[in-house]
């Protein structure tokens, strides 16, 4: 039984969303580089998890915030992704790259814990 007040698995579960997120801009380039439409077809299988998987993290979805949401969560996969490449050059940039992050992972949580008050 999960505890609802522990957001641990609830975390966890953002990011197995935001890798499914990039595992789908990996499919879409690695199907524009290769012409093959395979590709596609499993992006598509993805983003079907992803979307499923995203349900459970997003309740309120009115206006635009489930694609809010799932960009919140791609800018911090992607910004965080970039952070790992600065640690070796400049390690100030890398901070700054994981302190952008977390403000965006942040932002994310004040929108689904807004709207898990109401």
């Amino acid at each position: 039984m999960i505890n609802k007040a522990d957001l641990t698995h609830r975390e966890d579960l953002s990011f197995a969303v935001m890798n499914l997120i990039s595992l789908e801009e990996h499919f879409a380039m690695t199907a524009a580089k290769t012409n093959k439409e395979e590709y596609l077809h499993i992006l598509h299988s993805v983003r079907k998890t992803r979307v499923q998987l995203l349900k459970k993290l997003v309740v309120n979805t009115e206006g635009e915030l489930w694609c809010i949401s799932k960009h919140l969560l791609a800018g911090t996969m992607r910004l965080m992704e970039t952070a790992t490449k600065y640690f070796e050059s400049d390690i100030k940039a890398a901070h700054d790259f994981e302190k952008h992050a977390f403000d965006l992972y942040s932002l994310f949580w004040v929108l689904q814990n807004r709207e898990a008050k109401k």
